[in-house]
């Protein structure tokens, strides 16, 4: 049903205009006529104004609109219109009831008063056509834009796998490396974060609870790097259960973390915090940074901008951003809107 009614929606509007117009006439008509007259001059009335409406409506609107010559379309109007009323007046007045008098029909106020409700019938179901083509234009312009948008997405998130593997192949050469008796647990996780990688993030949204999960896995192979007086800490305050969240848009600051709060950093420390309440997610990230470095600003470059343009993307006007950069430590606020 719900179908039948988006594709004929135009149909259905032009009828109900129709259906509005023969109770209104009918019911001018019924108080001073039989019934079968009032339905019969009611019916009569609008098959006369078909032939310029939508003479109007299908040729002469869309040849103007195609060529812009108004003048033209101006001079066929108007020959069209005193066509019309010249022969509703005389139709009218060949098919009215007997008692309608006969000096009314051919009077100034009677024709004037057709040829304003004749215009007014024209104009309005004109406005029916641009109201229609604004909305359908509309709602392909949206299509495009989604179409697009699902697009960049997607080579966004395309950009981070490269990221991700290598990372991968680096943590199954220290696995082999070291011989850790670790390794069957490790590769298992291994596997999950791939399989999140590659098939789950490409849905527009998953679980919290998924990319929270995967945060873990990647925090317990960086560990295996790690020296004992590097410090890594993950909190999370609140019930992710329900929740959804764009893929890898929490990871990406953790990948960021690690690899400059850590990297050469006898004693660098990572802190990740995860805060819910209700639809609102704060997430918070601090790292170390070497004292006095005159490293150039981490958070910068195409990196940071691939996440600035999933956020737009994936929450427009609902987050904000905030990085840090103090002389000790990196630090990024992040707040969501969750769905």
């Amino acid at each position: 049903m719900l179908t039948f009614l988006r594709q004929h929606r135009v149909l259905l509007l032009h009828l109900s205009f129709w259906a509005l117009y023969f109770s209104w006439y009918f019911y001018q008509f019924q108080a001073q006529y039989s019934v079968v007259a009032a339905v019969s001059y009611t019916l009569l009335s609008i098959a006369l104004y078909l032939p310029l409406v939508y003479g109007n409506y299908f040729w002469l609107l869309p040849r103007w609109l195609r060529h812009q010559r108004s003048g033209r379309y101006l001079l066929e109007f108007a020959a069209a219109f005193l066509l019309s009323v010249t022969v509703r007046v005389y139709v009218l007045w060949q098919f009215a009831p007997s008692d309608v008098p006969q000096d009314y029909l051919y009077s100034t106020q009677y024709v004037l008063g057709l040829g304003v409700s004749t215009l007014f019938i024209v104009v309005f179901v004109s406005m029916l056509r641009f109201a229609v083509g604004w909305f359908e234009l509309e709602a392909k312009t949206k299509a495009l834009e989604n179409a697009q948008l699902t697009a960049e997405l997607q080579l966004l998130k395309a950009q981070i796998n490269p990221h991700f593997l290598f990372n991968t192949l680096n943590n199954l050469y220290y696995l082999a490396y070291t011989q850790s008796p670790n390794t069957p647990e490790i590769i298992a996780k291994l596997g999950q974060m791939m399989r999140y990688m590659i098939y789950d993030s490409n849905h527009p949204e998953v679980a919290l609870s998924e990319e929270l999960e995967y945060m873990q896995n990647y925090i317990s192979l960086e560990k295996l790097r790690l020296n004992a007086d590097n410090t890594v800490t993950l909190e999370v305050i609140g019930d992710p259960e329900g929740a959804q969240i764009a893929p890898l848009i929490l990871v990406s600051f953790l990948e960021n973390a690690f690899k400059h709060g850590l990297a050469n950093h006898e004693h660098g420390w990572v802190q990740v915090r995860v805060q819910l309440e209700g639809a609102a997610c704060t997430y918070q990230v601090a790292n170390s940074r070497l004292p006095g470095s005159a490293q150039p600003t981490r958070y910068s470059g195409a990196g940071l901008q691939n996440v600035r343009r999933r956020l737009d993307l994936s929450y427009p006007g609902r987050h904000w951003l905030k990085i840090e950069e103090l002389p000790d430590e990196y630090r990024v606020h992040l707040s969501l809107a969750l769905s």
